[in-house]
């Protein structure tokens, strides 16, 4: 990376980057990481697993070219990090299960800041993804006991938020209509984290699921030597039918 940022003889492309316009490709190669994940593909796992840590690499290069931290104290920093929010494995602290050591964690890392939350929901960055900043408000406001007990108050929300989307059409009431539709897509988060389901791997599995029947249907149209927009309404359920059948 040192080379490739060399003003003589070095990669002009890499030499025009920065931090801000690195982070479209931080971004990118940790979807395409979690991609590889989800499809169980070892190999592409090992490959985009290396595209992220070019990522890293290249944000310390920029950052030591102006002496500011190196590769090295960002693995000193992070080796140091997890030892001291491990007392119970490096320490002589007691945590009997996964939910005492995340309350240390919490615990320690707000001591490391030096400050103390004016709300629980302090701390949530504004810059994560939809569907996991749902997911931690969720989680953040549960801890201080505004939760419901079970999945059956949520299921009861979910009827009520459809039932007030369908309000908002038949009054057609646009934006009213986009507020309830968050509302739901909020609930549903919610419950997704009762019944202890990733919501953003179980949104993935579903598309994975209907770009595979959408493309079998393609396909069976084209053995007819037709295509899904020449056919009918009844004709395109019949297909989808198939498709979900040769699962």
């Amino acid at each position: 990376m040192a080379q490739l940022r060399n003003p003589q003889g070095g990669c002009p492309w890499d030499l025009e980057q920065t931090h801000e316009t690195l982070l479209e490709y931080l971004v990118e190669e940790t979807h395409e990481f979690m991609d590889a994940v989800l499809s169980g593909n070892d190999a592409e796992m090992a490959d985009e697993l290396g595209d992220v840590l070019l990522q890293v690499v290249f944000h310390c290069q920029l950052a030591q070219e102006t002496d500011r931290f190196d590769l090295q104290q960002v693995a000193r920093t992070i080796t140091e990090k997890l030892i001291r929010r491990h007392p119970h494995v490096f320490g002589d602290v007691d945590a009997k299960d996964a939910e005492v050591v995340l309350a240390n964690w919490e615990q320690i890392k707000n001591e490391e800041r030096g400050f103390v939350r004016s709300s629980s929901l302090d701390g949530v960055p504004a810059t994560l993804p939809p569907i996991q900043r749902a997911v931690k408000l969720q989680k953040r406001a549960a801890k201080v006991g505004f939760d419901w007990p079970d999945s059956a108050g949520v299921f009861a929300k979910l009827r009520e938020e459809i039932a007030e989307i369908e309000e908002a059409v038949a009054e057609d009431d646009a934006a009213g209509a986009r507020e309830e539709v968050g509302d739901l897509m909020f609930t549903l988060i919610n419950l997704s984290r009762k019944l202890k389901v990733d919501p953003t791997v179980a949104l993935a599995d579903a598309n994975r699921k209907f770009e595979s029947r959408f493309r079998s249907m393609e396909t069976m149209a084209a053995e007819q030597e037709t295509s899904l927009t020449e056919i009918t309404d009844d004709a395109r359920e019949t297909l989808w039918g198939r498709a979900k059948s040769a699962e």
